[in-house]
């Protein structure tokens, strides 16, 4: 979900901006799942992301939870949305002081599909829900080349699979 426009509003999200973000999703019970550029980092890629894309239960009553938690960024961009957009528009996208995507789906896989398909890392302390590699591949079948190549670090990943420890 790359937006060049975004750019001049928002900056690339770090790690700090990402453990800042779970911690508080995680205080407000919302299910997410953590998919996209920071889910193939924390696999052990080394690249560049321009967002923190999450997969979400996009129920009403989880979004408000999301709105809680996001409420914790700057421009508190999150309040500008209804509770029912993520489920309305399938991928909402928040351009505060980072970007942050919000998705019903991901490649036609929705967040009730991926449970068991889910490494729980901790990052600096925090529990964070990240799309498992098999998940990752699922939810990166596209034409974008960033995709591919990430696709393609996944498969040779093989069986390992990243500690998750602090």
């Amino acid at each position: 979900m790359d937006d060049q426009d975004d750019r001049g509003y928002s900056r690339a999200p770090e790690l700090e901006d990402l453990v800042a973000l779970c911690e508080a999703l995680n205080k407000e019970q919302v299910r997410y799942v953590l998919i996209g550029g920071f889910a193939v980092i924390l696999q052990g890629f080394v690249r560049a992301t321009k967002d923190i894309d999450l997969l979400v239960d996009s129920s009403p009553e989880n979004v408000r939870r999301i709105k809680r938690a996001m409420a914790i960024l700057p421009d508190n961009a999150i309040d500008l949305i209804a509770d029912d957009e993520v489920e309305i528009y399938g991928v909402v996208r928040i351009a505060d002081e980072i970007v942050v995507d919000l998705m019903r789906s991901a490649c036609g896989i929705g967040y009730d599909e991926t449970q068991g398909r889910i490494d729980l890392m901790h990052i600096e302390g925090v529990p964070i829900p990240v799309a498992a590699r098999s998940l990752l591949i699922a939810t990166k079948q596209t034409l974008r080349p960033s995709d591919a190549a990430d696709v393609q670090f996944l498969k040779a990943l093989g069986d390992h699979r990243p500690s998750g420890k602090d």
